[in-house]
């Protein structure tokens, strides 16, 4: 056990938290899977899970895109215009494209905007660490946001930024096809499943489906919002042990 997994179930069981010994979670690299044929589509992206706005930008054509290199160069030549103009570059990925589990973030901070790459500044440090504890390293997951542009001053995200990112997201998850989805802080947990209130619906299963494909999805609270209430570690813990499972289960 590496110093940094001691440090964090260290720090669970000073909050009280139970911590068993973890295994590892054994994950099998399967091949890649065969993409399935796009459908055949507009180019306007599909409605958001929170229909509160209409897009005020069109997304490039998605549809003919199979392969997440490609994914990824079109969003970098893609103009999202004020959402776009403040950032370094838009920010893709990280992990492992062939994981079990996706985890979604919110969106960009400081460090993720200079190196394009999600969950990489203290949050997603902690992020790391939280998921070690239930033995899943950077191999066994796959990350990105529901926003891939640093906000301007790190505001929230309003009904337009997501509409502009959905189908991003969306062709995002077709192309990676993982086994379940791990939402990470309430913005996450609405864009993708309509429901409000991280308090109250965090840990729960539910399904979301993108491009005709169901995939579980837990919500869990984000590292961010851990740092500043620390009582609710507890919480976080039991939330990932349920990960575990259904991983375990898939």
């Amino acid at each position: 056990m590496d110093a940094a997994l001691r440090s964090l179930l260290d720090w669970y069981a000073s909050m009280g938290v139970d911590v068993p010994k973890v295994p590892p979670v054994r994950v099998s690299r399967p091949k890649r899977r065969a993409l399935p044929d796009t459908r055949t589509t507009s180019s306007t992206p599909s409605k958001p899970a929170i229909n509160t706005a209409l897009p005020t930008r069109v997304a490039p054509a998605l549809s003919k895109i199979r392969t997440l290199d490609t994914l990824k160069e079109a969003m970098i030549s893609y103009d999202a215009g004020a959402l776009s103009d403040t950032a370094r570059q838009p920010v893709f990925a990280r992990g492992n494209p062939e994981a079990k589990l996706m985890v979604i973030g919110e969106a960009p901070g400081r460090e993720e905007d200079i190196q394009g790459k999600p969950f990489i500044g203290p949050a997603g440090q902690l992020l790391d660490r939280m998921l070690g504890a239930i033995a899943l390293g950077e191999d066994d997951f796959y990350a990105t946001n529901v926003i891939n542009w640093r906000l301007p001053k790190n505001r929230n995200p309003t009904p337009d930024d997501l509409s502009i990112c959905r189908p991003f997201l969306e062709k995002h998850i077709e192309l990676a096809q993982p086994k379940a989805l791990l939402l990470v802080g309430g913005i996450s947990m609405t864009a993708l499943t309509g429901m409000t209130g991280i308090m109250k619906n965090h840990g729960q299963w539910q399904d979301v489906t993108i491009a005709g494909t169901t995939y579980p999805a837990m919500s869990l609270y984000h590292p961010a919002f851990l740092l500043r209430r620390p009582e609710l570690k507890k919480d976080a813990w039991r939330d990932l042990l349920s990960l575990r499972e259904k991983l375990l289960s898939l």
